[in-house]
């Protein structure tokens, strides 16, 4: 009695002035339909999913300074070698000519105890100490030739800037990020699975990976459960591989379907189904093209985008795939 009520109520929230004026059919005109039939179907779990890069790098500073010049930004196409970014490096200029002083006078100092050494007036020891000290201003130089060189930052990759983690003006330190770079064609998504599911997903080898946001579904290329399970949530990560996908970015979320086998189902499409509360229902045109609107039962979601009808449909009914305009026609009359 209950279900009767609430679909009494969902005939009158959908239809409305239709019901209102009389009219419970209407003939429709250049509907999409689909035909229901059993047919053969994916059976499938699902688990939602981050897209993330299969490539990806942080670049950071290694040196501190003051960000003087930006030449990137997130979204921007960037090829290896290319600057990204300087960074004052006026502090690393005074400690290489600092460590270039230390190295010409160690290297007069250790050529001079040498000749000392050769004439007998100084001992070995003291041309071991001078050799020492003439070694670590030739190391002390290098290494800071190199960080007056890290005042240019070069993309290390060719890819797409993700983030620009520092403004025009910002101080930098030795570590702190600068961009994120990630290489747009290979790219995978990472799905948690409870731990129930690990004997079954072990055998999946196929899986589709769905992009509610781009209605966008691709096939996976390859399915890899992770061997760690994390201690406190009782999931394991699978990875699966995606095939290039022009829209996708890292930190989309996605959906995975893993596949588990097939069975015969009679299905509906899920955008032909309209839903108020737990009330579910299509349109179904009859062969004098009248509409009708007619109660589901249904089940589990299978396939790509369908969903498995369990009672309210018999095989042949055709079933109007676009509800709205549908809806439309009942309540104009036309």
């Amino acid at each position: 009695m209950k279900t009767k009520l609430v679909f009494a109520l969902f005939w009158a929230l959908t239809l409305g002035p239709a019901l209102a004026s009389g009219i419970a059919n209407a003939y429709a005109e250049g509907l999409p339909t689909v035909v229901a039939k059993p047919h053969a179907v994916d059976l499938t779990f699902s688990a939602e999913a981050l897209v993330e890069a299969v490539q990806q790098t942080t670049v950071g500073a290694q040196i501190a300074g003051r960000v003087l010049d930006v030449r990137a930004d997130a979204g921007q196409p960037v090829r290896k070698g290319e600057v990204l970014m300087r960074i004052d490096a006026r502090e690393a200029e005074e400690a290489a000519r600092a460590a270039e002083a230390l190295y010409t006078n160690a290297k007069v100092n250790y050529e001079r105890t040498r000749s000392l050494v050769a004439q007998k007036f100084m001992s070995s020891a003291a041309l071991d100490k001078a050799k020492a000290d003439f070694d670590a201003a030739a190391a002390n130089r290098a290494a800071a030739g190199a960080s007056q060189s890290h005042a240019i930052i070069v993309s290390p990759m060719t890819g797409i800037v993700a983030r620009r983690l520092a403004e025009l003006g910002d101080m930098t330190t030795p570590g702190k990020p600068l961009f994120v770079i990630y290489e747009p064609g290979s790219l995978r998504v990472t799905a948690s699975v409870p731990q129930y599911r690990l004997k079954t997903m072990r055998s999946i080898k196929v899986a589709r990976v769905e992009f509610p946001e781009l209605g966008k579904w691709v096939d996976a290329t390859a399915v890899t459960l992770l061997p760690t399970a994390d201690s406190s949530t009782h999931v394991s990560q699978v990875r699966v591989a995606l095939p290039p996908v022009a829209e996708a970015t890292p930190g989309m979320f996605a959906r995975v379907h893993f596949v588990t086998g097939q069975a015969e189902r009679l299905t509906v499409p899920a955008g032909a189904v309209l839903r108020r509360g737990e009330v579910a229902a299509v349109y179904v045109m009859a062969v004098d093209n009248r509409l009708s609107l007619r109660q589901l039962r249904l089940g589990e979601v299978v396939g790509q985008g369908e969903i498995e009808v369990l009672a309210g449909l018999s095989a042949g009914d055709r079933v109007v795939s676009d509800p709205v305009k549908a809806g439309i026609q009942l309540k104009t009359g036309h």
